[in-house]
């Protein structure tokens, strides 16, 4: 779909009941109980939007088979409708429902589903998944998350979920209900509160339409999935015309502006360090990529609280979790 382009929207299911609207003030917040997970499967029934922890970060999800639910994903964010969107499944039984899956696309799932990997697949004839969702591309991202929450809704829910990251558009992923509240506020449904999410980047996501590349860096490291298939992934596509979620060269912004590769705070600077420096936030004092990787969009968050115009951010190693750091650094950073 060209972005400026006005679509008309049908849904693809049935039955399209209408959407559910929040009339409070306040976001409605719902335990990660049964009786929660009923609650925000029910809204997403009737066409509305719940936001629900992953372990990478907070999801905004929706029905993947109706139009109209997807696209109050795209007016929530204020997304470009170019942008394809992941598709969140219980379980490889289920993602086997929508895609095709070959040699390769079956042993990455095997080594690390449930978990923060998606895979671009071929997108069967009959699937049903609503255009909006896949952008009008042939392929679908899908993902089985791992996190208990996430997946007592998608069972709850019985069906396809489409969920990109609950922030606005090209803004900081939240890692905490609060962040989705801060961000989003009542133009979405409902989020259920999870708690904090572990991995705190977004999942990796790679191409298994021919050759297998790497699409996007994000919560599995590239060297393990090398080390999973026996040789490298291909490069990643041009972020001009993305072919998966996450591949625009401006995303994952703070207000201020970013320099990156600091060793040192220029006069009106905020440091983001990592390791052991002198800095106003430290992604890991100890180095620890893990435990940058986890507190990234939440010390961004934070800088945003701050005010803070201007950011000077350390090096980050290129390797392993930092490889993700960097890949979202390098978006925050770049022109806008």
């Amino acid at each position: 779909m060209h972005p400026t382009s006005r679509p008309t929207y049908r849904s693809t299911a049935s039955h399209q009941p209408k959407r559910h609207v929040m009339t409070d003030e306040q976001l409605l917040t719902l335990t990660p109980d049964v009786a929660g997970l009923e609650k925000a499967a029910a809204i997403l029934r009737g066409g509305g939007l719940v936001s629900f922890p992953t372990e990478t970060v907070y999801g905004l999800g929706a029905d993947a088979r109706n139009d109209a639910a997807v696209a109050g994903i795209y007016a929530a964010k204020g997304r470009p409708s170019f942008n394809p969107l992941i598709v969140h499944l219980p379980d490889m039984a289920a993602a086997e429902t929508y895609c095709d899956f070959n040699e390769t696309a079956r042993q990455l799932a095997g080594a690390f589903w449930p978990g923060a990997l998606t895979l671009v697949l071929p997108l069967k004839a009959d699937a049903g998944i609503s255009k909006l969702v896949t952008a009008g591309l042939n392929t679908l991202a899908v993902r089985v998350p791992d996190h208990r929450v996430a997946a007592g809704l998608l069972r709850a829910f019985g069906g396809p979920v489409a969920a990109p990251s609950a922030n606005p558009s090209g803004k900081v992923s939240p890692t905490t209900a609060a962040h989705v509240s801060a961000g989003l506020g009542t133009r979405i449904d409902a989020v259920v509160d999870g708690g904090d999410c572990a991995v705190g980047v977004e999942s990796t996501i790679v191409s298994c339409v021919g050759a297998p590349a790497l699409l996007r860096a994000g919560g599995i490291p590239v060297e393990a999935l090398e080390a999973c298939l026996g040789h490298p992934l291909q490069a990643p596509h041009d972020p001009a015309t993305p072919t998966a979620p996450g591949q625009l060269a401006s995303h994952y912004a703070p207000r201020g502006k970013v320099r990156l590769n600091a060793p040192y705070a220029k006069q009106g600077e905020v440091l983001l360090g990592f390791g052991p420096v002198d800095a106003d936030l430290n992604l890991s004092q100890a180095g620890d990529l893990t435990q940058a990787a986890a507190r990234l969009f939440a010390c961004l968050h934070a800088l945003d609280a701050m005010g803070a115009d201007a950011i000077a951010v350390s090096p980050i190693p290129d390797h392993g979790l930092g490889r993700a750091i960097n890949d979202r650094l390098k978006r925050a950073a770049a022109p806008r």
